[in-house]
């Protein structure tokens, strides 16, 4: 298990605030359903517009360089994601607001993150979209810290692999919900931006209107100095090992599947040479979620009954590694979506096990969204670093067989350090 959490500052004998003791009662399965609700809002306003309203938005902008300006404009969102998410979570924290920590955060992120996405929608230049986007990030990242936290707030170890199962189900399905938005009912790209913000708030307020949250009493936790904050960023791996272990698996698990799905429109179009390529983009993301719902739930329950949290990352990542072999030796639309439905499997199990287990190696109770947003990092840094390295790779390392084959190597590297966790089984 992750350190032993410090003791709020409320003195030697008062009793620890429930907002920051250890979860025992089992959360419902309408808490859980709630809360997977807001997390698909997040992921929707993330992913819908990096896999199809951007490409589209730059593609229409100058036909000759999209895949560069798609590049630059989503590093330039990850960049603000990597600073964004753990002080937004170091904030949440601290917030002692009668509705709780975490709500006023999903909500005022929500918000900004819908304003975010209206405003990209309406910029036809280079500089507007990036402003739009980094604005969006923002808000989304605010928001997405009160999300993650509530699973290490309020749901005991015995039940995490099965309600992040749930809640990482949503990250698939923002996929293809965002995708038939986009390509079947909205019909165009503002109108797909404005779908996107709307359904980014109204699929968060069950949550927030339904489910009232442990309150962190006023003074039972210092106030951030603006030092605190920014030392906040780093977290020792050699004090913390299994939690900078964590960090890494997850750093390069994201990695890959940056690598894997950036240029996904352009290798159906130059690759695949498929006709629709946006069609196909949906075909896939619908083909992924379904290989992802069959295998999350299953790998949920079975973690939580045996304990196990490393054996099942593991797997996952040699299946994950085995669909990038699978798209960079046939580029064929048979093969790619075999290649969509295997990594699906293999990314429904990660998703389900890893985020408990990531739970369990936490260093302070105090702290959790702010270390769970240090672990975001490794979600969005590789948003950051994947365009860097696939570029160059497309260009002159291969094309796209080299790209999945760097994909490929990047996973199977992160399978072998989850053994180097020590205090998880």
């Amino acid at each position: 298990m992750g350190a032993t959490a410090p003791q709020p500052a409320v003195g030697a004998t008062a009793p620890r605030p429930a907002a920051l003791a250890e979860p025992t009662t089992p959360v419902t399965a309408g808490w859980t359903a709630s809360l997977s609700l807001a997390s698909l809002a997040v992921f929707m306003g993330f992913f819908t517009p990096i896999q199809i309203l951007l490409p589209l938005q730059l593609e229409a902008l100058d036909p000759g360089r999209k895949a560069e300006l798609l590049a630059w404009v989503t590093a330039a969102g990850a960049g603000v994601a990597l600073l964004v998410n753990p002080l937004a979570g170091a904030l949440s924290d601290r917030t002692t607001s009668r509705w709780g920590r975490r709500r006023p955060w999903i909500l005022g992120g929500a918000l900004l993150g819908a304003a975010g996405l209206l405003l990209t929608a309406t910029r036809h230049g280079l500089p507007g979209i990036t402003a739009g986007w980094c604005l969006a990030q923002t808000g989304l990242n605010a928001m997405l810290a009160g999300v993650t936290a509530p699973v290490a707030d309020q749901v005991p170890v015995r039940q995490r692999a099965l309600v992040s199962g749930w809640t990482g189900i949503s990250q698939s399905l923002g996929l293809v919900v965002g995708a038939v938005l986009v390509t079947v009912l909205a019909g165009g790209v503002l109108p797909g931006y404005a779908l996107t913000a709307a359904l980014t708030v109204l699929l968060a307020l069950p949550f927030l209107l339904g489910h009232p949250e442990p309150v962190l009493p006023p003074g039972a936790l210092a106030r951030p100095h603006r030092r605190t904050l920014l030392t906040g960023y780093w977290v020792s791996p050699r004090r913390y090992p299994d939690f900078g272990w964590a960090w890494a698996t997850r750093f390069l698990i994201n990695l890959g599947n940056a690598l894997g799905t950036l240029y996904l429109l352009f290798y159906l179009t130059d690759a695949v040479h498929l006709a629709a390529p946006d069609q196909g983009v949906l075909v896939l993301t619908a083909v992924y979620t379904v290989a992802a719902l069959l295998t999350a739930i299953p790998a949920g329950i079975v973690s939580d009954r045996t304990g196990r949290r490393r054996a099942p990352v593991v797997l996952s990542c040699l299946v994950m590694a085995a669909a990038a072999v699978l798209l960079a030796l046939c580029h064929t639309w048979a093969a790619t979506v075999l290649a969509a439905a295997v990594l699906g499997a293999g990314f429904g199990i990660y998703l389900a096990v890893d985020q408990a287990l990531v739970t369990q190696v936490l260093p302070a109770a105090a702290d959790r969204a702010k270390d769970l947003g240090v672990i975001n990092i490794a979600n969005s840094g590789p948003q950051v670093l994947a365009p860097a390295v696939a570029a160059p790779v497309v260009a002159h390392l291969g094309g796209y067989t080299g790209l999945y084959l760097a994909t490929a190597l990047v996973t199977l590297l992160a399978g072998a350090l989850v053994h180097r966790i020590r205090g998880v089984a």
